[in-house]
């Protein structure tokens, strides 16, 4: 009966000293899907937000992207765009509050990969972004990328996916055959 339970007893500090391993010490992909779920935090935003608070969440974005970052963003509902460097981000956060009411952005489908050094990763997602006054949500496939710098993760590149469209497919393209 004494091994019973000191075997019962074994198994269960193993369980929980791996469980508490895994809160102090968290894989790099979970580490990195908790940050980008701080970032499109960071680019939701009210109507009702002040000026101080969007100027913090703002510069507070920033610091998830690495100094000389990349983004390209080319969408159906706007233009081509493009920012560099982090002060172009804020810059780019803080008009898009002057632009518009509000805006709720979520990440669905992360999946992220880490690489073989675990220096690097990628993240592919897509993101849903509400606008308020706009009557459909505006759906992107975005690919982000991801460097290790000083021990934290910060978004390098930022690319939206280009995707093909089913609606613009024209039988008119498609491969005929004719009668010799």
């Amino acid at each position: 009966m004494k091994i019973v339970f000191r075997v019962v007893l074994l198994a269960a500090l193993a369980a929980l000293g791996i469980w508490l391993w895994t809160i102090f010490f968290p894989s790099p992909e979970k580490i990195i899907r908790r940050q980008l779920n701080e970032v499109a935090k960071r680019v939701s935003f009210t109507a009702d937000e002040g000026t101080l608070a969007r100027l913090a969440d703002a510069q507070s974005l920033a610091g998830y992207f690495a100094t000389n970052v990349e983004v390209n963003i080319n969408t159906r509902e706007t233009d081509r765009q493009s920012f560099v460097g982090r002060d172009q981000i804020t810059q780019a956060a803080l008009a898009a509050r002057s632009a518009v009411g509000s805006l709720n952005v979520k990440f669905l489908d992360v999946d992220v990969t880490v690489a073989p050094d675990k220096q690097s990763a990628t993240a592919d997602l897509t993101v849903d972004a509400n606008v308020a006054g706009q009557p459909e949500a505006i759906v992107q496939e975005v690919k982000i990328t991801l460097q290790k710098i000083a021990g934290q993760w910060l978004i390098t590149r930022v690319a939206t996916v280009r995707i093909l469209s089913i609606l613009n497919f024209e039988p008119a393209h498609a491969l005929r055959i004719v009668d010799a």
